[in-house]
């Protein structure tokens, strides 16, 4: 699955870990994260988010 990082911050959202101090469980792609959902180190939303590859 596809990883992204916020451009903001650098926190990378791994779906294969969720974020689960958000409720957030594991296996939960990046597009199906809910629309509210921000980024859990800086706060901003989803479009500051891009595809990442390491």
């Amino acid at each position: 699955m596809q990883k992204y990082e916020c451009t903001v911050c650098g926190y990378i959202y791994d779906p294969e870990v969720g974020d689960p101090d958000n409720g957030i469980p594991a296996g939960t792609p990046f597009e199906k994260l809910p629309e509210e959902w921000t980024c859990p180190d800086c706060g901003v939303e989803k479009d500051w988010f891009e595809p990442y590859s390491d």
